[in-house]
């Protein structure tokens, strides 16, 4: 598939030990993976329910948004895996039901489907340029589903920036699992020191930094930190702090 691989990762194999925070001699950066949401605001879906919603659009997303990273963790625990395109299908039944909300299936596809629209961050471009001009390998390493990713990062036209499409689908299971984070790795052909996450949800810095990458926390919306005992490396708002995470490291 031209550049852009997807590779899978059979279930419980052996996660490489050594931590770059456990080694006092730092590897340089050679690589980021970036939750998709540092590159694309998933506000974005709003604008499409309000075609449908006036009204509830914002309350409607926020619950579906919820639901959406609830599933997909109870289907993982439960051993009933879905891929994320069907867990947000069904997070979006649930939260319009829960809401009293009427849909039709016209307006159920519309915003389905806008998850693989969405707008990207007005720093989003320039930067993946200059990290691609700097030769670092740049890979998604997303919950979506495979097809989400591919119609995502085309119809912003980011698709030529990356070397390699991840999605947590080819492992059967969602961030954070370990299982997830470990795909970086084995697509990428690098040790994990050499790797940097790109987190935007505050759960997800948490499991980046739990696996052990040199994990960058892009907290776009100003959310607080999870109370878990660990951090990301370092956080920001946009992805200048992030471009400065990986020149210093």
């Amino acid at each position: 598939m031209d550049r852009r691989t997807f590779i899978s990762l059979i279930p419980g194999a052996a996660l490489v030990a050594a931590s770059a925070k456990d080694d006092p001699m730092r590897s340089p950066i050679r690589a980021i993976c970036f939750d998709l949401f540092t590159l694309f605001d998933p506000r974005s879906v709003v604008k499409v329910a309000q075609r449908y919603v006036p009204a509830q659009a914002a309350e409607l997303c926020d619950a579906w948004r919820v639901r959406q990273f609830e599933y997909s963790w109870l289907r993982v625990a439960g051993a009933h895996y879905a891929d994320f395109g069907a867990v947000t299908e069904e997070a979006l039944v649930y939260a319009a039901h829960a809401r009293r909300v009427t849909l039709s299936p016209e307006a159920r596809d519309a915003m389905v489907a806008a998850y693989s629209q969405l707008d990207p961050w007005p720093d989003a471009r320039a930067h993946l340029q200059e990290w691609k001009a700097q030769k670092l390998q740049l890979a998604p390493l997303s919950n979506y589903a495979p097809a989400m990713i591919e119609k995502l990062l085309t119809h912003a036209g980011f698709d030529p920036f990356f070397d390699a499409l991840i999605s947590t689908d080819r492992a059967r299971t969602f961030k954070p699992d370990p299982r997830a984070y470990a795909l970086g790795m084995e697509v990428l052909g690098r040790r994990r020191e050499e790797i940097a996450f790109a987190a935007f949800g505050a759960w997800d810095a948490v499991g980046g930094a739990w696996f052990g990458y040199p994990t960058y926390w892009v907290n776009r919306l100003g959310v607080p930190r999870e109370e878990l005992g660990i951090a990301a490396d370092a956080t920001g708002p946009d992805l200048s702090g992030l471009a400065a995470f990986v020149r210093n490291r």
